[in-house]
């Protein structure tokens, strides 16, 4: 029999199969490494475009933020303008609604009987003056009862003094005021 040595065959066929698995590790890195760069590439030019969508919203948010304080601060001067309007209109329609109390007060006090001081808190007038006689001072507050501008007059205090040889009545009452409708009103005129 013959020998044939198949060793360095063998060898060879390995080293060539080594020499190949090393091109084709080689061939496979270098795919890799194009791939992983252009995944990068990719990567990168998407982060870019959200950074770029990113920088353009904020820029609209800025936009509308300052847009939104304008007319937030339209909004406060609407409401202040609105308010002082709503005071005006009130005191307009308040005006003579004044002069129209100080008339009754007048209309409706006896002969005798004079005010000294006139205070006002809201709605609650506090009357106080001098009189000849209680009788006069009834007579006021049943007048001032009977007026569709007062209700609930109130006597707080009479207090007897001689002046000038005369006596003389100190009082001081509380009558609330009301604004009698449109038709009382309006058939008073």
């Amino acid at each position: 029999m013959s020998h044939i040595n198949l060793l360095p065959w063998r060898e060879q066929k390995r080293k060539e199969q080594q020499k190949e698995f090393g091109v084709l590790a080689g061939l496979a890195a270098v795919a890799a490494a194009v791939l992983v760069f252009f995944a990068h590439v990719h990567v990168n030019g998407l982060i870019e475009h959200q950074q770029a969508r990113n920088n353009f919203l904020q820029n609209e948010i800025r936009l509308l933020d300052r847009q939104i304080a304008e007319i937030q601060e339209l909004e406060a001067t609407k409401k202040a303008l609105v308010d002082r309007m709503s005071i005006i209109q009130e005191l307009q329609s308040s005006r003579p609604v004044v002069v129209r109390l100080f008339d009754e007060m007048v209309v409706h006090l006896p002969d005798g009987t004079f005010y000294t001081a006139i205070e006002q808190r809201g709605s609650n007038l506090t009357l106080r003056g001098r009189a000849e006689s209680n009788a006069r001072i009834s007579a006021m507050m049943r007048n001032l009862e009977a007026s569709p501008w007062f209700s609930e007059p109130v006597l707080q205090v009479i207090e007897t003094r001689d002046q000038d040889g005369t006596r003389q009545r100190e009082f001081s009452l509380t009558v609330r005021q009301t604004t009698p409708n449109a038709e009382n009103d309006g058939g008073a005129s």
